[in-house]
């Protein structure tokens, strides 16, 4: 039988599984990994699931999680507030104003 805590975690490494696959030089939202992941997800609780990353094993990207209008809304939750923005620079995204320029071409949709 699960407990609450294994299915929590089940559903917060789905997120992580997820996030993990998307390119480099690519980004998508929280809303649509809450729609891919096929649980009752709201893009909030891919947010939270997302805060939590920095301590997953293997590494998250989760720098490529940007809002549905391709604004850095997590980045206060890095290290630094300019480290969000320079992991997308150093992937070849331009960062104007906390907004990644041209969105649609850098966004990834999962298959």
């Amino acid at each position: 039988m699960s407990t609450i805590d294994e299915k929590s975690t089940n559903w917060i490494e789905k997120v992580y599984a997820m996030v993990r696959q998307i390119p480099r030089g690519k980004v998508t939202n929280y809303g649509t990994i809450a729609d891919h992941i096929g649980v009752k997800a709201t893009s909030r609780m891919v947010g939270w699931a997302m805060n939590a990353s920095h301590a997953a094993t293997p590494k998250v990207p989760a720098h490529r999680v940007v809002n549905r209008n391709g604004v850095l809304t997590g980045k206060h939750h890095f290290a630094t507030p300019t480290l969000m923005q320079d992991l997308l620079e150093a992937e070849g995204i331009q960062i104007i104003d906390d907004k990644i320029v041209d969105f649609k071409k850098h966004f990834w949709q999962p298959s």
